[in-house]
């Protein structure tokens, strides 16, 4: 059964202890070309899209207490990109499923981050023409690690709001999960220079969208918002629906102003690496109180236990 570290914390729960980690590639395992190879060894050309030009799509799904958590939701989204992307995967769902849990399984990590990954590729004449380029898929699995740490959890993460303005759905979709992440990367120095450990960036309406690799959430008078236009549809996001659906808490995607989310009586954040993560100040304020709060707290312990329930996980089968 998994448990917190201690019931007042609410952070990572500690692993099952009767997994013992064997850590056969400390350091992960990639596929890549049709075999497995230790993480060092992975490596894309210079010449393929998915580097030149960001073209590519991707999702991540992780591993705890060696089982995948919502792995059919992460599937069907890296699916859903590959065929807007107009891209071609040479293995069928069922195969990327079965490389995915050989990965883990070769790595012996009973916590990882786990990654999928169609690139464009490359043609044997550089040309210019996507319709040329060898679509190439790649996975990897290396070991968990979540957007905040433990201390960071404990009290809840201070984050600043960018100025810096997104780029627009009719541009880039972000409900594509892809590696656009330049104005991500502005909006987390405007963070950083604001004394900030990670950023909000707002839409192209001035309204809240979300973070780099994030989705967030306010809690107020017990119901809780999201943001629904100019974001990618978290699989952590959907399930703090799925989650609200089942002990009966109001849950809506909406569009979210910067007073909204400063004057919510919580903040979390979601996201695979990570889950469910509070936010506690935003820019220079604290939000209330400056606790994390009781919602988040329940959905936090929630969402863990999940993890262990075959219903929302899957196990991996290690050698």
């Amino acid at each position: 059964m998994v448990t917190t570290i201690a019931p007042i914390l609410h952070v990572l729960p500690v692993l099952d202890e009767h997994y013992v980690d064997e850590r056969r590639y400390p350091e992960g395992v990639a596929f890549m070309d049709g075999q497995y190879l230790p993480m060092a060894e992975a490596k894309i050309s210079v010449l393929d899209w998915g580097f030149l030009h960001s073209d590519a799509t991707y999702d991540t799904v992780h591993v705890w207490n060696g089982r995948f958590f919502r792995l059919d939701l992460h599937l069907d989204r890296f699916f859903g990109g590959v065929k807007r992307l107009r891209m071609k995967l040479p293995y069928e769902r069922e195969e990327i499923g079965s490389i995915l849990t050989n990965c883990v399984a070769l790595s012996g990590h009973r916590a990882a981050y786990v990654e999928m990954i169609c690139s464009r590729g490359s043609s044997s004449t550089f040309s210019r023409d996507p319709r040329q380029a060898e679509n190439r898929f790649i996975a990897f699995a290396v070991p968990f690690g979540s957007v905040a740490n433990k201390e960071q959890l404990e009290r809840g993460l201070h984050v600043a709001i960018s100025d810096s303005v997104r780029i627009p759905p009719g541009s880039v979709d972000p409900a594509i999960k892809n590696y656009h992440w330049l104005d991500l990367v502005k909006g987390l120095f405007d963070a950083y220079d604001m004394g900030a450990e990670t950023a909000l960036i707002v839409d192209t309406n001035g309204h809240i969208a979300e973070g780099p690799g994030f989705n967030v959430f306010v809690v107020k008078d017990g119901s809780l918002r999201t943001p629904a236009f100019g974001v990618l549809p978290g699989i952590t996001r959907r399930t703090v629906f799925d989650l609200c659906a089942e002990i009966g808490l109001s849950a809506t995607a909406t569009d979210i102003s910067r007073d909204d989310i400063k004057g919510g009586d919580e903040v979390f954040i979601t996201s695979t690496a990570g889950g469910i993560m509070p936010v506690t100040r935003i820019d220079h304020a604290s939000i209330t109180t400056g606790q994390v709060g009781p919602v988040t707290r329940r959905l936090m312990d929630l969402y863990w236990q999940k993890h262990d329930d075959p219903k929302w996980s899957t196990a991996v089968r290690y050698p």
